[in-house]
């Protein structure tokens, strides 16, 4: 809860995955990726539900067993390749009680810590916005892209005057990230969708923005994680 507001948080993860065949699943640091994100949500001091929404039995076991409530399973016909992100939210909302708050925590954002998880809604709070979502500063400016042509021409993507010939002059861009996304639930009912004009931004550092959507990102992730293993060791001897 937060300012007597009652906070709802919904992992979604089906099975189906393109990329990565069973990727909520697959173990990762020693635990499934799914458990990344549970574990982190359990932390968060506004969080007053956790929920898991799948129409996996397996995925549905394995998020119970490391602490995740699973109030229902999802309609089939909501977890198929075509379904849009909003859509296991919305039903998710319409079977459970009204809270004021509702969190969308992907489970292909692993990285990300409590600490953002309540920042993001602290932002969205403070702000008196009905939504906020997590972004991170891009290595690429678009200001820098080009399109090509039919007749095999480089056009710049983003048409200006002005010339940058240094990064250090390029104008600050930001990627959503997946990570964390929060909203005013009456007002994600009634427009269905976490952006909007007047959305507030939460920056999260790029080392806890990775998204996992590839075998490569798999690999990054592994790397990352034997990273901090590796730097913690250091520091405790």
């Amino acid at each position: 809860m937060i300012q007597g507001k009652k906070v709802l948080a919904i992992i979604p993860a089906r099975a189906g995955s393109k990329g990565v065949p069973r990727k909520n699943i697959r173990e990762i640091g020693g635990k499934p990726l799914i458990a990344w994100t549970i574990e982190e949500a359990n932390k968060s001091k506004y969080i007053d539900r956790l929920i898991m929404s799948s129409e996996d039995d397996e995925i549905i076991s394995i998020s119970q067993k490391w602490g995740c409530e699973v109030a229902f399973k999802r309609p089939v016909e909501l977890a198929q390749d075509d379904t849009p992100g909003i859509a296991p939210v919305l039903h998710a909302l319409n079977q459970l009680p009204i809270y004021d708050y509702v969190i969308l925590l992907q489970p292909t954002s692993p990285l990300r810590k409590v600490i953002d998880i309540d920042s993001c809604l602290e932002a969205c709070v403070r702000s008196q916005s009905y939504s906020s979502v997590s972004v991170t500063k891009s290595d690429s400016s678009p200001y820098w892209m080009y399109t090509i042509d039919k007749a095999g021409q480089m056009k710049p993507f983003i048409k200006t005057h002005d010339i940058y010939e240094r990064r250090q002059d390029l104008p600050n861009i930001y990627l959503l990230n997946g990570a964390v996304y929060v909203a005013q639930t009456a007002w994600l009912i009634e427009n269905k969708t976490f952006i909007s004009e007047g959305t507030t931004p939460y920056v999260m550092p790029i080392e806890r923005s990775l998204d996992i959507d590839t075998e490569l990102d798999f690999n990054l992730l592994q790397l990352r994680i034997k990273e901090t293993v590796t730097t913690q060791t250091i520091y405790t001897c």
